[in-house]
């Protein structure tokens, strides 16, 4: 499978966004999937994770309650609704799909989609 993220975007402080990546092929449903991202000159962090039926999700501290993570299998998308966004939330976001198991951390997915931009102004 291959993953293509949607352009990600600028918005100002308490903006919403919604990031989408789509997979290529009809197997995402056999997939876990998350977003990850990168500030600058910070390491790579698990932004969110979900299962492949989509029954179990799970979020990095810093954006509970203000993002969420869903999937639509249907369409071989992943979605990272993205609500109340601070300046810190500033980074390039990727998505990631793995058929091992589910996992909170990098090395644990094999598929990446290309990063996209999110910049929250303040």
């Amino acid at each position: 499978v291959q993953l293509q993220a949607c352009v990600g975007g600028m918005v100002q402080a308490g903006d919403s966004l919604r990031l989408s990546c789509r997979a290529s092929g009809d197997f995402f449903r056999l997939y876990h999937s998350a977003w990850f991202r990168q500030a600058p000159g910070k390491e790579q962090e698990l932004v969110a994770a979900i299962s492949r039926s989509g029954t179990t999700t799970h979020y990095t501290d810093s954006v509970k309650g203000r993002f969420t993570i869903s999937r639509d299998n249907a369409k071989n998308t992943a979605y990272l609704q993205m609500s109340s966004l601070k300046p810190e939330d500033t980074a390039v976001y990727y998505c990631a799909a793995t058929r091992v198991r589910l996992s909170y951390t990098g090395d644990g997915y094999g598929v990446w989609g290309q990063g996209t931009q999110v910049t929250v102004s303040s």
